[in-house]
């Protein structure tokens, strides 16, 4: 007859657990575990010793508020002689004595979140259960290390903005191992609407990363729940702060859980995008943010983007746009409804852009699926197809309220889709993922086998006349420089032709904002074979005041050929380079050593900055706070502004201080300096 164990208290073994299963940097005064992975704790009797064969212990470890066997959320299991790892089991590894040494083993697909483990009668112990992507019985598992350690383990990032012409390094602080996050995560999960009304329902839905994926997509923006980030795109930022305020995630989850929940003020897409990426990591989903320049947002899913313009070739209101970026995230796992070439990265947009199944987000689909135009597949891949692959047709309407057809694009939208290099800073284009080269049979074949019109892709002739926008190479904010439109006459006979160059602010979403240089050339003459260039003047008193934080400008250029009334256009988005923050680092960086920070921005303006602000944050470096410094004189044209900030690591390895600048003038200027911490 089997006797009970009759436990007089334990050792969860916190700091040998929390370090074997990769949750250490959460802190080790709690059991965090992953799924399908061994743990041990200590028991201690109260009387008796422990005898194989003859002691007997039973375990119920449940989850969520109704739980039940039937739901995956409930699970009861006793002592085996040995653990398996595909399911919730348990084992002694400890010779008779009244001290059990107790392996324990979660089931590799348990939902994920908050447990509680009975252990006979009535001792209760807590613990925290995370997706595990090192173990192969995981959904989410991934086989290489290094990519491991970018995608789960690291803790900051550069997420991609500027233009494809120019992408620019943006500095991001993920921040998922800094204190109170995990539990702030978890209560989004506990947020979303589906928990709300079948609480035991949605916990069961844990145990499937895809479904956790799409909750994520749905609560990092606010538009239909107690979501995390409220977007803003246009006009100011009353009541909030600009977007391009955050350098990382941290600050915004803990404002969204001080603020019981209420929606922080506010994101745009590269801030969605990098805080569904610091939950997704901090849950144990591997996971980076991908920027798609020139990306399209279809909103009637035929996969063309129809663009008005008027006569002098300024851009007309449409709510189909083309951003001059967007940025989405993709999270890694299995897909076990397809075959096994969608499994790998699924791209996830928590930008609300449009509805899905009546909610917004977006998203998980195969990458796999958008490269081969499978737009049958789960969960909004059509949309997804439409941003990287749509066709853009511009639309000239004319005073008289007549339009015609000005050009047709196959090949404009979805340019160096990029995301962070593994173990590197520098670009990795992921494009060939999400699409065949441009015009190849394969990507033609992929566009059709997605159900559209292929009579529309054949782009437009124009009777051998041609005309680009060429730029020169030192555009910086501040400075006064010329662009040019180029016209070349490929044609047998003279050509009189009327030229219009416009500039004008533009946001990145694509939202147009006010002049920056215009010229109308109403006789522009060439002859077979010639080649004329056109120069427009920017100059810094007139698009200053103009400027976004985005930094960027629209060129445009209409050609009309008087010869047939045919309209050519040319559009292109330039954007303007930021100073360099410069960074040097005092002292020897070691853990628990204070360090200083010399920051230094020479003002690039021909005008005073004033409200000069410099502030910092990074992961492990400055104890998951912002510290800032703000100057007390105004800084003149080519002066320096130049600060000490001083920070106490916290762990040793690799760290990364992200920087920003704000101004009146220069806004929110972005750079970062990586750190090797030693040890004490």
């Amino acid at each position: 007859m089997s006797e009970a164990l009759d436990i007089e208290r334990w050792n969860l073994e916190c700091e040998f657990n929390n370090t074997d299963h990769r949750t250490d940097l959460n802190g080790v005064d709690r059991l965090i575990l992953r799924r399908g992975q061994v743990f041990t704790i200590s028991l201690y009797l109260r009387s008796g010793t422990f005898q194989p064969g003859v002691s007997s212990l039973e375990f119920v470890a449940e989850t969520g508020p109704q739980p039940n066997e039937q739901y995956g959320t409930r699970a009861s299991f006793g002592l085996s002689a040995s653990i398996d790892t595909s399911h919730w089991s348990a084992a002694v590894t400890s010779p008779p004595g009244d001290m059990v040494a107790l392996s324990l083993c979660a089931a590799p697909d348990a939902p994920i979140g908050r447990y509680t483990l009975t252990l006979g009668p009535s001792e209760r112990i807590e613990f925290i259960l995370l997706f595990n992507p090192w173990c192969p019985g995981d959904a989410v598992y991934m086989e290489n290390e290094q990519s491991l350690e970018e995608y789960v383990l690291s803790q900051d990032g550069i997420i991609f903005r500027g233009s494809y012409k120019l992408p620019i390094s943006t500095p991001w602080n993920f921040g998922q191992f800094e204190s109170g996050i995990l539990d702030t995560c978890l209560q989004i999960l506990d947020m979303n609407p589906k928990c709300l009304q079948n609480p035991g329902k949605d916990c069961s839905g844990r145990r499937n990363p895809i479904y956790v994926s799409r909750v994520l997509s749905a609560m990092v923006n606010c538009n239909d729940d107690k979501g995390v980030l409220l977007g803003k795109w246009t006009d100011g930022y009353e009541g909030g702060v600009s977007p391009l305020f955050w350098k990382g995630s941290v600050e915004i989850l803990r404002n969204w859980d001080k603020q019981a929940c209420q929606p922080v003020r506010y994101g745009q897409c590269w801030v969605f995008a990098a805080v569904a990426c610091s939950i997704s990591r901090a849950l144990g989903i591997p996971c980076r943010v991908v920027t798609n320049y020139v990306s399209a947002h279809d909103n009637n899913g035929d996969l063309v983007i129809e663009r008005y313009i008027n006569e002098n070739g300024d851009l007309l209101k449409s709510r189909e746009m083309i951003w001059n970026y967007h940025c989405w995230v993709e999270n890694w796992m299995s897909r076990p409804e397809f075959k096994s070439d969608f499994h790998g990265w699924q791209a996830s947009d928590p930008t609300p852009q449009e509805k899905s199944e009546g909610v917004f987000c977006c998203g998980p689909t195969p990458v796999r699926a958008i490269k081969e135009g499978e737009l049958t597949f789960k969960y909004d891949a059509p949309f997804v197809f439409a941003e990287v692959n749509a066709d853009v047709v511009n639309i000239m309407k004319k005073k008289d309220g007549s339009t015609s057809k000005v050009t047709t694009n196959t090949t404009f939208v979805g340019q160096k889709i990029s995301t962070k290099r593994v173990g590197s800073d520098a670009r990795e284009d992921v494009t060939h993922l999400y699409k065949y080269p441009e015009g190849s049979d394969e990507e033609r074949e992929a566009f059709k086998k997605a159900n559209h019109q292929n009579k529309l892709l054949q782009q437009q002739q124009n009777e051998g006349l041609h005309i680009a926008i060429k730029v020169t190479s030192d555009m910086r904010n501040g400075c006064d420089f010329d662009v040019f439109a180029v016209v070349t006459n490929n044609t047998q006979s003279d050509k009189k032709c009327r030229l219009v160059f416009g500039s004008c602010a533009v946001s990145y979403s694509g939202h147009i904002g006010n002049n920056c240089g215009f010229k109308d050339l109403l006789n522009v003459e060439l002859s077979p074979g010639a080649e004329r260039r056109v120069p427009l003047r920017l100059n810094y008193s007139k698009y200053g005041e103009q400027l976004t934080e985005d930094n960027l400008i629209r060129l445009a250029v209409l050609l009309i050929d008087f010869s047939n009334s045919q309209a050519m256009l040319a559009v292109r988005n330039i954007v303007l380079e930021n100073p360099e923050i410069k960074v040097r680092i005092l002292g020897e960086p070691k853990e628990g050593r204070k360090l200083a920070a010399e920051i230094t921005l020479k003002n690039p303006l021909p005008e005073a900055l004033e409200n000069c602000c410099f502030s910092i944050e990074g992961s492990n470096l400055t104890s998951g706070q912002v510290l800032s410094e703000r100057l007390g004189s105004s800084v003149g044209p080519g002066e320096d502004a130049k600060v000490k900030i001083y920070f106490t690591p916290t762990h040793s390895g690799l760290r990364k201080l992200v920087v920003d600048f704000d101004s009146n003038k220069l806004c929110h200027v972005k750079g970062y300096k990586n750190i090797i911490i030693g040890k004490k």
